[in-house]
């Protein structure tokens, strides 16, 4: 793989490392990239790219004699998650890296996600909405209920990804702090 002096040592760091990562293109397309010696293995492949930089997000690249303009939308290093578009086709990238495989096949990659099993009132008040149900899938974020409190209505929201498995309030009912109203 040729890469130009243009390209800053930041952005390359991944491609040069001696790191294999498992990539995911928009969770359908999975491929396996390596560094060996000077070569970026694609699969097991050699892959032979001439990449330059254009500006801070923009990457031009010749690669078995097609051209192509790649943009990075977004990138998230802590999640390995890109979001990248290649010729105005946009596509969902995600890498895993070796340690991550390790984790992966130990049992240990979802240790830092929430385990979130209940939802306690924050404040003595008074139940006014219910927007969920039992066995709703719900996503961190979702609005779950509405209490009033001190003259104030509160939306509260999923904490993370959760299933609703019992429900122990419903509009009109009086609640303390502290109370256990719905289980995940």
């Amino acid at each position: 793989m040729k890469l130009r002096k243009s390209l800053p040592v930041s952005h390359v760091s991944n491609l040069t490392s001696k790191r294999m990562y498992k990539l995911t293109i928009n969770e359908r397309f999975n491929y396996e990239a390596d560094r060996k010696s000077e070569q970026l293995l694609i699969n097991g492949e050699t892959t032979a790219a001439d990449i330059s930089q254009l500006n801070a997000a923009t990457y031009h690249v010749i690669n078995n004699l097609q051209s192509y303009n790649v943009e990075v939308v977004s990138f998230n290093p802590t999640a390995k998650t890109a979001e990248i578009k290649v010729n105005n086709n946009t596509y969902s990238v995600t890498a895993k890296d070796q340690f991550d495989i390790l984790l992966d096949k130990l049992g240990l990659s979802n240790l830092n996600a929430a385990k979130v099993s209940e939802i306690k009132a924050p404040m003595p008040g008074l139940v006014l909405k219910v927007f969920v149900t039992e066995g709703m899938e719900i996503k961190k974020g979702d609005n779950l209920f509405v209490l009033e409190a001190m003259k104030m209505e509160n939306i509260i929201k999923a904490p993370s990804d959760v299933t609703v498995k019992t429900i122990k309030i419903k509009p009109g009912d009086k609640v303390e702090k502290n109370q256990v109203l719905m289980m995940f």
